[in-house]
């Protein structure tokens, strides 16, 4: 791929072009697109154009653009999450019915937790994880789960070299959460994010007891009933486990191992 005169690739200004969308805002003008992909109006007028030609963006005349529809058919007609998702949901669908409360589905991405599906009710708590939203390991029960339960080399890394924004956690703090988790075999979080909500998760396993999802609730704090619902938590993995592993798809989901 031809450089530019900055140095980055073409496929390095279509990533740009397409993540400069951000979470919430499906429709930008081309100057703030342009302003927030870092490129010059001329050159993200040319890539939208182009991008436009083969349905990924979509523009207007009153310059406009936005995603288009075949970006979203082509990422989710492939998507090694859809097996996962469609695994989960069944028993996702279960403990909200008896919870009435968020029920989310997340997979280990570098180090963060992204949230690959999300139930929610009307008059459910407050819950920060968002389909395709990211939360770091430490702030979030998903991360933990999924990190608790991951090979020794990627917890060494992934320790090695963790700071903590907000400077309320330690590399040691941390490792005494993910002991704890890979202990109990279920992570757990109390207003981390929100205040009066409690994040419970639990590692979906695959079959050398490394996680490939963390499936997750996030509930009131005066309602935590964790004799009842880790149970509930832990028998629903282990069906998403077998679902998975009775899928010819199941070979896509790993450990991050390979990090």
């Amino acid at each position: 791929m031809a450089n530019s005169v900055s140095g980055d690739s073409v496929v390095d200004r279509v990533v740009r072009v397409i993540a400069a969308f951000p979470e919430g805002v499906s429709v930008l003008q081309l100057s703030e697109l342009a302003d927030r992909a870092q490129l010059p109006l001329t050159t993200a007028h040319r890539l939208v154009r182009q991008l436009a030609q083969h349905g990924l963006l979509e523009t207007s005349a009153g310059g406009s653009v936005r995603l288009g529809l075949r970006l979203w058919e082509l990422v989710n007609r492939n998507s090694p999450t859809l097996a996962l998702r469609q695994a989960a949901m069944p028993f996702m669908e279960d403990i909200q019915h008896v919870l009435n409360q968020n029920v989310n589905l997340a997979v280990l991405d570098g180090w963060e937790a992204l949230f690959v599906e999300r139930l929610s009710r009307r008059g459910s708590v407050a819950n920060r994880a968002q389909i395709a939203g990211r939360l770091a390991v430490h702030v979030s029960s998903a991360g933990l789960a999924l990190m608790s339960f991951q090979p020794r080399s990627v917890q060494a890394a992934y320790l090695e070299q963790f700071t903590d924004p907000a400077g309320k956690v330690t590399p040691e703090d941390l490792r005494a959460l993910l002991t704890e988790a890979a202990h109990q075999g279920y992570a757990q979080l109390a207003g981390v994010i929100d205040p009066d909500t409690w994040g419970i998760a639990v590692p979906v396993l695959d079959g050398k007891k490394r996680a490939v999802a963390a499936l997750g609730v996030v509930v009131p704090l005066r309602e935590v009933r964790l004799q009842a619902l880790v149970p509930a938590l832990q028998t629903a993995a282990r069906g998403i486990a077998r679902r998975l592993g009775d899928s010819s798809t199941s070979a896509s989901f790993h450990s991050s191992e390979s990090l």
